[in-house]
């Protein structure tokens, strides 16, 4: 992307597709990890023993609180870095009509980036979030999907949301998506492929190779650049048989 005032972006062009999160961020101790059983540097969904870690974070006083999810971060760091005033990302996920979800929905707004949320009607589910458990230079996270794991393709189908998938010329996911709507993910690489846009994936974490591998190879035919650590490499190696070790 360029940085010279957006005169080269247009609107749209990159669209991401995600689990929108409210992240909790707070730097904790290593007992604190061990408490609940997380590693230093790692990324997992929450179970029920998770669940008290949002509220147990206060006790080490500041708590910052932002927009997150993997590819809700990277959307707003390439608005920022294009130089545009506004809107050439634009972000689908799934939220609740909450208090969360409306400042998340304000913040990206203000980041420049459009988001097209599908409002999660069908449960009680609140706005997902996100522990961010920082030691060092490590960060541990925690994602409680709630919401943002009631995305539905029939959202996607919506004529207007539609549009904005035929309007970017970019397409980014990150691997987490693949637990929620598979098939979202499927229907728009497979638009990609055939009108020839670039569509980018992340391997994300090493359980989503380990656990949902079988979703991740639905879409890894369509995929043109692929992000991923040493560890995710890895895990994905060793889930597909290659025997590779960085």
């Amino acid at each position: 992307m360029s940085s010279t005032g957006g005169s080269s972006l247009s609107e749209g062009m990159l669209l991401g597709m995600g689990n929108p999160l409210l992240d909790i961020a707070a730097t904790v101790t290593p007992e604190f990890l061990h408490k609940y059983e997380l590693l230093a540097d790692n990324a997992i969904l929450a179970e029920e023993k998770h669940k008290p870690i949002f509220e147990d974070m206060h006790q080490f006083g500041e708590v910052d609180y932002t927009p997150g999810g993997a590819t809700q971060n990277s959307l707003r760091t390439a608005q920022w870095m294009s130089g545009a005033p506004q809107f050439c990302t634009a972000f689908i996920g799934c939220i609740a009509a909450d208090k969360h979800g409306e400042i998340m929905e304000k913040a990206m707004h203000s980041a420049g980036v459009r988001t097209i949320y599908q409002v999660n009607s069908t449960n009680s589910e609140p706005t997902g979030t996100c522990a961010v458990c920082i030691t060092g230079d490590n960060r541990s996270l925690v994602a409680n999907l709630a919401s943002a794991n009631c995305y539905t393709k029939a959202h996607l189908d919506n004529t207007e949301n539609w549009r904005a998938v035929e309007k970017a010329q970019f397409v980014y996911s990150a691997g987490f998506f693949l637990t929620v709507s598979v098939e979202s993910v499927l229907e728009v690489a497979k638009h990609c492929c055939k009108h020839d846009k670039p569509f980018m994936a992340n391997l994300s974490a090493p359980f989503i190779s380990t656990f949902f591998k079988d979703n991740q190879m639905m879409v890894m035919p369509y995929v043109d650049i692929l992000f991923g650590n040493e560890s995710e490499a890895e895990a994905f190696s060793d889930a597909q048989g290659f025997g590779v070790r960085m």
